[in-house]
């Protein structure tokens, strides 16, 4: 049953953050890459004011998986970076954290790009 509630609050968290980056592409003049942004830069400044930690811990993967989350993690990565090296951790830590998931990213958008042929529609 703790699985099941778990992820209705994550379906319901992540859901609800969708929904309001849908709701900027419809009703705003906004593009997809300034929302893209703006939901990163959300997310680490939520991260830095304390609010998107407790959110993470009540949504887990609701929290995460969208781009806010993306911001969540380059602003814990320059965090503990920080606390680990002093101020060269605010230019290396963000890297390190996010690596993982960039690398990912590069390397499964160039297999697509070898399996599908790209074209203007």
């Amino acid at each position: 049953m703790n699985l099941a509630i778990d992820c209705l609050k994550a379906f319901l968290i992540g859901g609800l953050i969708c929904m309001i980056g849908q709701a900027l592409i419809d009703y705003t003049k906004l593009t997809p890459a300034r929302i893209l942004v703006t939901y990163v830069v959300s997310g680490v400044l939520l991260t830095g004011i304390g609010v998107y930690a407790p959110l993470v811990k009540f949504a887990g993967a609701g929290a995460t998986v969208p781009l806010t989350g993306f911001g969540y993690s380059l602003a814990n990565g320059v965090v503990e970076a920080v606390n680990q090296y002093g101020f060269i951790g605010i230019f290396c830590g963000g890297l390190t954290a996010t690596a993982a998931g960039v690398t990912a990213a590069i390397f499964f958008g160039f297999i697509m790009s070898l399996i599908f042929k790209s074209g203007d529609k």
